[in-house]
């Protein structure tokens, strides 16, 4: 499959995902036709690349509950407004990647803004396997 074309989009995200304190412009580009795994582009035409997941498929029942600095950050009035993305580790064998769940990346489908957030209070964990095992 192709990447959507390079007039995708800009998602421009509110502060700096961790890890890339340089890049806050991305594209973001669907890897599957089921809208499960997308690809996160710096817009800027560096390599910089994240994949990402849409949480639904392989957590159910992942619900994270953002911030208010956060929600307000993103001008979102209500929740239907935000999509929820998670962080893949694909690391050396895609059969052992594993999932960001504990700072998911919200996207807000109206302003188009982004942020990575941490969710403090949580036993939400960093790696967790993407396949079940």
């Amino acid at each position: 499959m192709t990447d959507a074309p390079v007039s995708a989009p800009v998602i421009e995200f509110v502060s700096p995902i961790m890890g890339l304190p340089h890049h806050t412009a991305f594209h973001l580009h669907p890897l599957d036709d089921e809208g499960n795994l997308w690809s996160l582009r710096e817009a800027g035409g560096t390599q910089t690349r994240l994949v990402v997941v849409a949480p639904g498929r392989f957590f159910p029942g992942y619900a994270p509950e953002i911030d208010d600095d956060t929600a307000a950050a993103l001008d979102l009035r209500d929740a239907s407004e935000a999509a929820v993305l998670n962080v893949v580790n694909i690391g050396d064998d895609p059969a052992t990647a594993t999932v960001n769940l504990l700072a998911p990346i919200v996207i807000n489908h109206r302003t188009l803004k982004a942020a990575q957030a941490v969710l403090v209070g949580t036993d939400l964990p960093l790696r967790a396997p993407l396949l079940a095992r």
